[in-house]
């Protein structure tokens, strides 16, 4: 069973998921890969982890808060888990490249495949995917949207 409530937030409507008491899922409504609700989804407002999430994103777009502190279980294969692990290195208002992931991760000639794994990160903002940018400096994109992404980024303070 999937639990999860949704949220109003500063950037829209924010769909937050959960099993076994570990956060799997943050999605911005509409955006690409967002999960349908299907029998296996229950809502239930009432999940400590989904509450504690809830708290913590809107201390976020607050300003507030820079490191989420939540368990966390996204769902992927071995190198998303890896890339994402990557990510969550990735501190509040810093910016790194997909090339710089794929240098990081010990993989020069997977840009790409970084690419297309931060594409799929399941916990937008709390693991910040939103912090990649191109190799040129430019916005690149994301899956909550590149207006989403840059006010992300202008929250955080980031250089862009």
């Amino acid at each position: 069973m999937i639990d999860y409530i949704d949220i109003d937030s500063p950037l829209g409507r924010v769909r937050l998921a959960a099993q076994n008491g570990e956060l799997t899922g943050c999605y911005f409504d509409g955006q690409k890969y967002y999960p349908e609700l299907t029998p296996a989804w229950r809502h239930h407002p009432d999940c400590a982890v989904l509450q504690e999430a809830a708290r913590q994103l809107e201390l976020y777009f607050a300003g507030q808060l820079q490191r989420f502190d939540l368990p966390l279980a996204p769902k992927g294969t071995a190198f998303q888990q890896e890339v994402w692990r990557a990510l969550s290195d990735i501190e509040s208002g810093r910016l790194s490249t997909y090339q710089q992931i794929a240098n990081v991760l010990g993989r020069p000639r997977a840009t790409r495949a970084v690419g297309a794994a931060v594409g799929r990160n399941p916990l937008s903002v709390i693991i910040p995917c939103h912090r990649v940018i191109g190799g040129n400096g430019s916005l690149t994109g994301y899956a909550g949207g590149l207006n989403r992404k840059q006010a992300l980024l202008e929250l955080e303070k980031a250089p862009l």
